[in-house]
């Protein structure tokens, strides 16, 4: 079965403040809760280009260490990247992230399509382990951004 996972953020900031903060893979580390254990290995010397492989350690659950590969599959320019697992966790993992410039700042837009392994036992235990980890680690980054560059104000 294929998940999906999508988030939206608004941040006061300029389209290119947004755009070299994510697609800079060294602030990954920045916007991860440290619960995650996240580590670059390689991959994150150089700005996001396509054919980037980028190689992670995470500990997602119960401390068990994984390696995690992504590849940036699709870069274009203050709009949008890709990244794609190549070897980790899931079965099949595709994250789009989506850059809008608003009035007052940018809409960040998030679109992940997953699907877990182990078959009926992945389907049994995504709804309270898989899809929640997921979903903290989202409330943790739009937190986090908040934190970097100010809540977003609806003008009235």
């Amino acid at each position: 079965m294929l998940y999906t996972l999508h988030t939206k953020q608004k941040l006061p900031v300029s389209l290119q403040e947004a755009w070299d903060f994510i697609s800079d893979p060294k602030n990954l580390a920045v916007i991860t809760p440290d619960s995650m254990g996240f580590k670059t290995l390689s991959g994150d010397d150089r700005a996001m280009y396509p054919g980037q492989i980028i190689h992670y350690i995470v500990t997602p659950v119960l401390g068990i260490k994984l390696q995690w590969v992504t590849e940036i599959t699709h870069v274009v320019d203050k709009s949008f990247f890709v990244d794609e697992q190549r070897y980790g966790p899931y079965s099949f993992w595709h994250h789009k992230h989506f850059l809008k410039e608003i009035p007052g700042g940018v809409e960040m837009e998030d679109i992940v399509h997953y699907k877990i392994p182990m078959g009926f036992l992945g389907r049994l235990v995504h709804p309270f382990l898989v899809r929640p980890k997921l979903k903290e680690i989202f409330a943790y980054r739009e937190k986090k951004l908040i934190e970097l560059f100010g809540e977003w104000k609806e003008k009235q």
